[in-house]
């Protein structure tokens, strides 16, 4: 009987989802993987990371993945990106995810969006409003899945992304009106502090770094401690 438990991992081939994986294997978590292509399998095997093959828009090999041998204590999805025939894995393949989650009984779902979702959709600049539309109303859509499902989740909505090495100034806020840049690896940094922290329970937040934020000077950081 395999008792060992596992955070399962959507999008950790690249990006912010490598990031996560990466301080989760640092803290020595079971971490599991759902990969579409092969190319970064053997990377992510030689940290630790056990790699199911899999593409988030089948719902079959979503569930095949997280109703698996394995307990799945937790999901982390950082999936989005390009349409594949027209459909975006930033809505299908986060409802696949979420659906296999509640069946599965998992403990915690963290959804990583972008702020300009929802109600933040204040915070960004016209331009770049009509840049994401079309992806923002995709993950605007995934967001209120996982608040309907009645799954315990977490939503971090990242600003801008960088992708040179961490710098430490992540902050997290409630305060939607918030917008700026941060580091992949700050936001792969966070989604780990939200995963072991029950006060980012039930929470919509935005994630920047606190040296490069605009629009509202003076907000409140969220201290998950």
């Amino acid at each position: 009987m395999n008792t060992k438990s596992y955070i399962f991992v959507a999008g950790a081939s690249r990006g912010v989802g490598r990031e996560v994986v990466k301080c989760l294997r640092n803290k020595e978590m079971n971490v599991k993987a759902l990969l579409r292509t092969p190319d970064t399998r053997p990377e992510l095997e030689a940290m630790g990371v056990e790699v199911v093959m899999g593409d988030a828009l089948e719902i079959a090999a979503v569930e095949q993945a997280i109703l698996g041998p394995e307990t799945i204590s937790a999901v982390i999805s950082t999936i989005g990106g390009l349409p594949k025939e027209g459909e975006r894995a930033d809505y299908l393949g986060n409802k696949n995810l979420i659906d296999a989650a509640v069946k599965a009984g998992v403990g915690k779902f963290i959804l990583v969006s972008s702020i300009g979702s929802g109600e933040s959709v204040v915070a960004l600049p016209p331009q770049a409003l009509e840049t994401l539309a079309s992806v923002l109303v995709e993950k605007e859509k995934a967001e209120q899945h996982l608040i309907n499902s009645g799954l315990n989740y977490t939503i971090i909505r990242p600003g801008g992304l960088k992708s040179e090495p961490a710098t430490g100034n992540g902050v997290l806020t409630e305060n939607y009106r918030v917008a700026g840049m941060i580091h992949r690896a700050d936001v792969g940094q966070l989604v780990c502090d939200c995963l072991f922290s029950e006060l980012a329970n039930g929470k919509i937040l935005s994630a920047i770094d606190r040296n490069m934020a605009y629009g509202e000077p003076d907000f409140e950081v969220l201290d998950l401690s």
